[in-house]
């Protein structure tokens, strides 16, 4: 279904879209930043925390990284309340993940990977090759919402699309 390649091209796309976005949000002050504009996690700020919160908690279930706190209310989208340390975090999650993907196997691809889920209640079983899809999907997902409510805010990212983020190379 997908290779290491696949895991690596999507890192590398993910991390140069995330620069581009925070670099938008950093353009806004932080109420507009805070502004809930009717999006899932109503703001610019909150979705980008729901992502921090999401990564980290793929890549615990990947690579036994730190799981991200959980509250007894739920919420994912309240880690930093400060953009500075936030858009810090978002960058060393982004070398990570393309760290880890560099170091990707078809074989650990072509396994299971069981983990708890908070929202289900329950133990999961899905190939990884369905989870590391779901993780880059779920980046692209939210991160389009941010890109809507950057857009609404007068912002700009440039261009979004994957052929015209990255190299040909890439998918090599």
């Amino acid at each position: 279904m997908i290779t290491p390649q696949y895991a690596r091209a999507f890192s590398a796309y993910n991390a140069e879209m995330n620069r581009r976005v925070y670099d938008a949000a950093a353009r806004l002050s932080d109420e507009d930043r805070k502004l809930d504009r009717g999006a899932f996690f109503g703001s610019i700020h909150r979705t980008l925390n729901h992502l921090i919160w999401a990564d980290t908690m793929w890549m615990s279930r990947f690579a036994g990284w730190e799981p991200p706190p959980r509250r007894d209310d739920g919420r994912t989208d309240t880690l930093f309340d400060d953009f500075t340390p936030m858009r810090a975090r978002r960058v060393e999650i982004d070398a990570g993940i393309r760290a880890w993907a560099a170091a990707l196997s078809d074989e650990w691809l072509a396994g299971d990977l069981t983990w708890y889920s908070g929202i289900a209640q329950r133990a999961m079983t899905a190939r990884r090759v369905i989870t590391v899809v779901h993780m880059f999907n779920h980046q692209t997902h939210h991160r389009g919402q941010v890109h809507a409510m950057l857009t609404a805010a007068g912002e700009d990212t440039g261009a979004t699309d994957l052929a015209a983020v990255l190299p040909p190379s890439a998918f090599d």
